[in-house]
């Protein structure tokens, strides 16, 4: 995936002010900061949850979207967004699971709608995603009857489903206490020993400098220091950096 020079606005309010993020096949890209600094915004942007107002997103190098002389943002028919977009999986923080669906059904119903899979290959689908993440006997119980932990690894068995070439996470354990957040971990931990391509937008520092590849810190609309994993943790650069890492160790 390549995002250039991506610009967003919402009014007046400039939340990313020219970000650049390259994620090549199997890697995973970790991207921290303080709340408000353009992280989600960012996810949403490349999933094509908002759209950009000026900038150049390309996945598979493919373009969804361009910018054309005057400046101004050009995306792709809807035809080949859909396409693009599949390419694609998002996990929420809220889960947003279906209510009154059971978890089969939530797994299930997606892959025959978008990807006109059978009912018989939805379910099996679903239920080998169900045991990897460890709920394969919570098949036929509701989302109220789950844990914070166990809704959130039903929306990335669900994720998984639609056979996403990269898997994005937006904080998905901001709502979950400790012992829901390590559930969540690792299962992701494990995503990312198998070399699944992963963003994901996080507030666990540990998790951030012991699973990723690549770590992006950003700040007020803006990547000020990305690096590996050592160095961004290790030897930080950027004076921000090292004020944001200092306050989550005093904290920690």
């Amino acid at each position: 995936l390549q995002a250039i020079d991506i610009q967003k606005k919402f009014g007046d309010n400039e939340v990313l002010k020219g970000v650049t993020v390259r994620v090549a096949r199997g890697e995973v890209v970790a991207i921290i900061g303080r709340s408000g600094s353009g992280k989600s915004t960012l996810l949403r942007c490349l999933n094509h949850l908002e759209t950009i107002d000026s900038g150049e997103i390309r996945i598979d190098g493919q373009a969804m979207v361009t910018t054309g002389a005057d400046g101004a943002a050009r995306y792709r028919t809807e035809k080949d967004l859909r396409g693009l977009c599949l390419k694609m999986g998002l996990v929420f923080q809220d889960y947003n699971l279906f209510p009154h669906y059971t978890v089969l059904r939530n797994i299930v119903a997606p892959q025959q709608l978008v990807l006109h899979r059978s009912r018989q290959e939805a379910e099996q689908k679903a239920m080998l995603l169900l045991e990897k993440v460890g709920l394969a006997d919570k098949a036929g119980a509701y989302p109220c009857n789950l844990s914070g932990g166990q809704c959130q690894r039903v929306a990335i068995a669900r994720a998984l489903a639609m056979d996403p070439e990269i898997l994005c996470f937006d904080e998905p354990t901001s709502a979950l206490d400790p012992q829901l957040t390590q559930e969540v971990l690792c299962v992701i931990r494990q995503l990312a020993a198998e070399k699944r391509t992963m963003i994901v937008v996080t507030h666990e520092m540990n998790f951030a400098r012991d699973v990723a590849d690549h770590v992006i810190f950003m700040d007020g609309g803006t990547i000020a220091e990305e690096g590996s994993p050592q160095d961004v943790f290790g030897n930080p650069k950027n004076e921000r950096t090292r004020a944001f890492l200092s306050r989550y160790s005093a904290n920690s």
